[in-house]
């Protein structure tokens, strides 16, 4: 096994996020090691965006350290967290309405920039897989080859969905965090979103961390689950103990998964 491998590559230390006299996010620790499918969920209120938005570089953290691929970015612009191969979407799409699809994927393939190159005349581009080097392959990847030409303003909301990821992994990222990606959508696709999330991390060998509030569908997918309750990690654990752990069960789970939800991820 490599070294990298075993290295984690998020490491967030005690990241707390205070707006005036509100803690939204306290003291939350993580460890995120490479390839992990990590889901984080919780009531509404419980500060998971505002983790996401404090470990992306969106909102500076009042305390805490945050290492990306071993290197210090708490407090840091967005784009020296996206250099160092991180990649988001939000709950409501980030998409260039008025561009055509493909030229939305382009848009983000021109964000990340050119890659050292291998070899001179062929111009490979060192680390990239090849699915990520062109907006068609891309397009292929996330199923929207034939909306290609279409303003994206004019794509159903699940191809919205599906398009702001293909604009994330055009950035070409080794970590994608995706915040309820499912929101909105019918119950065959948020089954098929979660599908292709799995698919994405095992063809990519990507680190990804999902936020949702499609609580069953998510556990059955994931292999490590977060649960924030208030602000604060209550649980850090595979689905099958978190779906049975009392302080959890009480705070989120007893509201939000009926019985047979809980045998069927058990």
């Amino acid at each position: 096994m490599s070294t990298e491998t075993r290295q984690p590559l998020l490491e967030a230390r005690d990241i707390t996020v205070r707006f005036g006299g509100l803690t939204a996010v306290d003291r939350v620790s993580a460890v995120f090691m490479p390839g992990e499918l990590v889901g984080i969920i919780g009531p509404n209120g419980a500060g998971k965006t505002t983790f996401f938005n404090a470990i992306s570089g969106v909102t500076k953290p009042t305390s805490g350290r945050l290492e990306l691929r071993g290197r210090g970015l708490a407090g840091q612009a967005p784009h020296r967290f996206a250099a160092q191969g991180l990649a988001r979407t939000f709950q409501t799409p980030r998409t260039f309405g008025d561009m055509a699809v493909r030229d939305n994927i382009a848009f983000g393939l021109k964000f990340a920039g050119k890659r050292r190159r291998e070899y001179l005349f062929w111009g490979d581009e060192v680390g990239v897989p090849w699915v990520l080097r062109t907006p068609e392959s891309i397009l292929g990847l996330i199923g929207l080859s034939a909306q290609a030409e279409l303003p994206a303003a004019a794509i159903t909301p699940s191809q919205q969905r599906l398009l702001e990821i293909g604009m994330a992994l055009a950035t070409r990222p080794r970590l994608l965090l995706l915040d309820e990606v499912a929101a909105g959508l019918t119950e065959n696709e948020v089954e098929e979103m979660a599908r292709l999330i799995r698919r994405l991390r095992d063809e990519l060998d990507l680190t990804v961390v999902w936020i949702e509030h499609a609580v069953s569908t998510l556990l059955r997918h994931v292999e490590r689950v977060i649960v924030l309750h208030q602000g604060r990690k209550i649980a850090d654990d595979v689905p099958r103990a978190v779906i049975r752990n009392p302080e959890v069960i009480e705070a989120y789970l007893g509201d939000e998964m009926s019985e047979t939800d809980t045998e069927a991820t058990a």
